[in-house]
């Protein structure tokens, strides 16, 4: 599975991409990634913040769970989960979802051309376990609750309109969401054990208001085609919106979503699994599988958040493992390009990188307590590949 120039040129913050390349350069179906040597080198010593980074790479903490954000008077939520970044004139916003029930929503911190922290502030209330999301072509955040029959919300990471309900989207138990602006609709993922893969194509494209919910028909095999088919009733009550089509592909537990020049990839954590799904060609594929590494050792487990980088990396987090951000490159190879340490009882998440490229965000999501009010977000600064 060659990805060298597939992702090259990606539009960092949001989660579709205008893009050059293609994505094949051999059979139809590739053999999933495989442990090797990563593009940035070994992980060097844990450093202040007991995070162990290749050569070139420093870290900072940008906000702790229950304190003020340094700079500002906003407190930072519990439990910071799914993340993006937006272009903000010549400086940038990162928008963090929090995962907890009641009163999740999501804040943002607002960053100058230099990195500086100058402001912060709330961009949705009173809702229910936000876990991830995504953001889209029209510059807006998707913040998924991941509850039963959960909803969907578009925020404005400037947080100067009010957040928007979208019931079209459906009512399930939300994860990710990702943007393509070509075939202008939403991907979305459930984190179910017996979870789908949806689509949903708003009537008019930048206004999620109206629009057809729709979910992947496939087999039980890990490759192959599909098919969509229409979610009769995406209220999903009183029969959930997974077990109304026949034929409705199962994924274990669904989590981050990403898209980039006609691809989508997304995880489950269920199986340890990244998935690349070709909505022109009607097929889908495994990116990564933690059962499939030859040798043993899989270095990534606890497969979550994903987001991708210019130079055609892809970047996932991990829930569990040993609390890493692993890469996968474009010739195939997955390795770790981080390692958070003293931090058993947390998750990684919110990958997503500045604008520029060369800042990536994250979040801790329980960081030392293991407990949701025990959140750090922080920022990794280096030499990128772009």
């Amino acid at each position: 599975m060659e990805r060298r120039n597939f992702l090259r040129g990606a539009v960092i913050g949001t989660s579709a991409a205008a893009l050059g390349g293609t994505l094949w350069r051999g059979a139809a179906y590739a053999d999933p990634a495989q442990p090797g040597a990563g593009p940035y080198g070994a992980l060097g010593s844990a450093d202040g913040n007991n995070i162990r980074l290749p050569a070139g790479f420093t870290s900072r903490v940008v906000a702790r769970s229950g304190q003020t954000v340094p700079g500002t008077s906003y407190t930072w939520h519990n439990a910071p989960d799914g993340g993006a970044c937006y272009a903000d004139g010549s400086g940038w916003i990162y928008v963090s979802n929090s995962e907890i029930n009641p009163s999740g929503g999501a804040g943002a911190v607002r960053f100058s051309a230099a990195g500086a922290i100058t402001g912060a502030y709330r961009i949705l209330s009173g809702t229910r376990q936000n876990c991830a999301g995504g953001s889209t072509p029209w510059n807006t955040w998707l913040s998924c609750e991941e509850v039963d029959r959960g909803y969907v919300y578009e925020t404005d990471p400037w947080g100067v309109k009010a957040a928007v309900r979208r019931d079209a989207m459906g009512r399930f138990k939300h994860e990710a969401a990702a943007a393509d602006p070509v075939r202008r609709v939403i991907y979305l993922t459930e984190d179910e054990t017996n979870g789908c893969f949806y689509r949903f194509t708003p009537t008019t494209w930048g206004d999620l208001s109206a629009g057809t919910l729709q979910v992947l028909r496939a087999g039980t095999a890990a490759s192959g085609s599909f098919t969509w088919a229409a979610v009769p009733d995406p209220d999903g009550s009183p029969t959930q919106t997974r077990d109304q089509v026949s034929g409705a592909k199962r994924f274990n537990g669904g989590e981050g979503c990403y898209y980039a020049d006609g691809s989508v990839w997304f995880t489950t954590k269920g199986d340890n699994r990244v998935w690349r799904v070709d909505p022109a060609a009607g097929t889908y594929e495994l990116a990564y599988d933690d059962s499939l590494v030859s040798g043993g050792g899989a270095p990534l487990t606890g497969v979550d958040n994903v987001t991708g980088s210019s130079s055609g990396d892809l970047f996932v987090a991990e829930d569990g493992g040993n609390l890493e951000i692993c890469v996968i490159t474009p010739d195939d190879v997955v390795a770790p390009f981080l390692r958070v340490g003293g931090q058993s009882g947390s998750e990684i998440t919110g990958p997503a990188f500045s604008p520029d490229g060369s800042r990536l965000y994250f979040s801790s999501q329980r960081g030392t307590s293991g407990s949701s009010s025990g959140g750090i977000t922080y920022e990794v600064t280096g030499p990128f590949r772009r």
